[in-house]
């Protein structure tokens, strides 16, 4: 769905004309975060402070002048999916050891602001947020069956940093742009985005995302039957001003139901995405597929991926980093959210082999950025008692990898 010339133009001036008109504001005090000895790991969000119950959705990326911005979302009554969420960050500037005060980037004010979908565009440097919106009231399962309206269901919007996530612009809605009104749930990445560096789209970027459509005529509304999962992916080549539909996987076979996605760009141009398989009667929970042609149309329909059937059905992570495998951390318990793993794919992404399991206790959704040429970032989801506990940032040396 690609909007009017004279709507895109609009987009964009009102875009710029709210960039960085104010910082955004804190949260409540939370502890600086302290890194382990020897900055293995670091600790920026523990549920319970700060004035939330919980912190989850973790994203992270590296910007232009190499601060660390881990991004969640700040659950204030609970760990469940709705209700009243904050998009909430923390910067570091050393890497990820230490973590500057926690402020609030997107603002929920008793609704849901979430699926913090973070890229820093390769021709500027600024950092570009896309998120999801819905009423506090409003459930994935109530969205799925149509009982929300429009404007209290899934919304995406767009912010800008152009101080190295400092401050960012208010959230602009983008929903027209991206999200046919037949689709009902909704929801980018979770995890960063995506911006290709090389071949001949170099400078687009490209969100991973998922939707839920109405039920075919003549079949039953339930909004609970897995064939009403599909992928999708939005794109820009202006930077994050104006964006507009990629790839739509709308097969809806009721087998491969793509839902939370990820994606890399791999040193042959392609795109390498990878799926968790939501509520799927096939083997195994992860789908991927590949793009050649920067996130306009699939390569084939998303597939199972047999060599991670040790993941559970669970949000994951994948990154390329220049001269390194594939990567892709995920749980590698098959039965529960726990022991978070890496693996590695040197033929991009045909095959994976675990190479190193970060932790044993519980954990859940994760994302990967690069942090310098020596060493990748893992912000992952982690507890004893419970996978939601804390987020945690592990520093990984690539050569370990």
């Amino acid at each position: 769905m690609t909007l009017p010339s004279r709507t895109l133009l609009t987009i964009a001036a009102l875009l710029a004309a709210s960039a960085l008109t104010a910082p955004a504001p804190t949260a409540s005090a939370q502890a600086p975060a302290e890194a382990a000895p020897g900055c293995a790991s670091s600790v920026p969000y523990v549920s319970g402070q700060g004035g939330y119950a919980a912190y989850r959705v973790p994203a992270v990326v590296t910007t232009r002048h190499g601060t660390v911005l881990a991004f969640a979302e700040g659950r204030r009554t609970g760990a469940g999916d709705s209700g009243d969420i904050d998009v909430v960050l923390r910067r570091s500037t050393d890497g990820g050891c230490t973590w500057g005060p926690p402020t609030v980037v997107a603002a929920g004010r008793g609704d849901t602001r979430g699926n913090p979908a973070p890229v820093v565009d390769p021709r500027t440097g600024a950092v570009v947020l896309v998120t999801c919106f819905n009423g506090g009231e409003a459930t994935e399962a109530r969205i799925m069956r149509g009982e929300v309206p429009p404007e209290r269901g899934r919304r995406v919007f767009v912010q800008r940093s152009l101080d190295d996530g400092r401050r960012f612009s208010a959230p602009y809605e983008i929903t027209a742009a991206v999200k046919p009104a037949h689709w009902r749930w909704y929801a980018t990445g979770p995890g960063h985005a995506l911006a290709l560096t090389h071949g001949p789209h170099a400078g687009r970027l490209v969100v991973p995302a998922n939707h839920s459509a109405a039920p075919p005529a003549g079949s039953p509304d339930t909004g609970a039957e897995p064939r009403y999962y599909g992928g999708h992916a939005l794109l820009s080549d202006d930077g994050g001003r104006t964006w507009r539909l990629g790839f739509t996987d709308d097969s809806y076979d009721g087998h491969a139901n793509a839902n939370e996605s990820t994606a890399a760009q791999l040193p042959d141009g392609r795109v390498y995405l990878n799926a968790r398989d939501q509520h799927g009667t096939l083997p195994g929970n992860r789908l991927d597929t590949h793009s050649s042609d920067g996130g306009e149309t699939l390569d084939r329909p998303y597939t199972p991926q047999p060599a991670l059937d040790d993941v559970p059905v669970v949000q994951s992570s994948v990154l390329q980093p220049p001269g390194s495998p594939l990567l892709l951390s995920a749980p590698s318990d098959p039965a529960a959210r726990r022991a978070l793993a890496l693996w590695r794919s040197t033929d991009g992404g045909t095959t994976f082999t675990k190479s190193l399991t970060l932790t044993r206790n519980r954990s859940a959704y994760s994302d990967l950025a690069r942090v310098d040429r020596a060493t990748v970032g893992v912000l992952f989801e982690t507890g004893v008692d419970g996978p939601y506990e804390t987020i945690e940032f592990r520093r990984v040396p690539v050569d370990r990898l």
